[in-house]
């Protein structure tokens, strides 16, 4: 295979949303020149952030009202393209990064390709204790994910991501919140598919405040790690 010429892989951009009606038109218009195809994963949504997205020439689906995780596997069940882009629907994500995180799968070199925060910094990882706490607690998973399948990732937890769809069916995803990403990586790695990662800067979010409160899901995130580790 000539490496540098991509496939034709039909590339659909996925934003996850809940009560995202202030940020969701920019985020769609700013994700639409680097994608075939827009599809929100709405979790219910209270204002209009199904109307809006529908406005803008995204297509809509619910999910089940679980989370995150829930609205991922939504997306991955239901949408066909080739390869599914998650992207954050409070504009904290590059669009632009799009085609250098795609590029990889399409040229068959990666199954899935992480947006490194390690690599590309975030605006969102320091200044409290919080996110300190938040911050150590990801470098340690990430280390146990290095150690046991002897790679040397920087971010397995980033939800900036694109993967092969045929993959992401295969992986049995369970988790219901964000713990679904580091989730991901691990049945990634673990069922041998190829994870790659791009520097992607984290900008601090331009709409809504964080929902993740690290005393209420910590545990959450080291049962995970340890489910999918052993």
């Amino acid at each position: 295979m000539n490496e540098n010429v991509p496939l034709r892989m039909s590339v659909c951009g996925v934003i996850l949303t809940r009560n995202e009606e202030g940020g969701i038109a920019d985020v769609i218009r700013s994700t639409k020149p680097f994608v075939d195809d827009i599809y929100v994963v709405d979790g219910h949504s209270k204002d209009r952030t199904r109307e809006i997205a529908a406005a803008e020439g995204a297509k809509v689906l619910l999910d089940n009202g679980k989370g995150k995780g829930d609205g991922i596997r939504t997306a991955i069940d239901k949408i066909d393209s080739d390869i599914l882009v998650f992207i954050d629907a409070d504009g904290s994500h590059d669009p632009q990064d799009i085609p250098k995180m795609v590029a990889p799968i399409k040229n068959g070199r990666a199954d899935m390709v992480v947006g490194s925060r390690g690599r590309g910094g975030s605006d969102e990882l320091h200044g409290d204790i919080q996110k300190l706490l938040r911050m150590i607690g990801s470098d340690i998973i990430l280390i146990a994910i290095n150690y046991r399948w002897n790679c040397r990732l920087t971010d397995s937890q980033n939800g900036f991501r694109a993967i092969r769809t045929k993959a992401a069916r295969e992986l049995n995803l369970k988790e219901n919140i964000t713990t679904i990403e580091q989730e991901m990586t691990m049945k990634c790695l673990k069922k041998g598919y190829k994870v790659d990662e791009i520097p992607a800067h984290e900008y601090a979010r331009k709409h809504g405040q964080s929902t993740i409160r690290i005393g209420k899901v910590w545990f959450r995130y080291i049962w995970s790690a340890v489910k999918n580790l052993f």
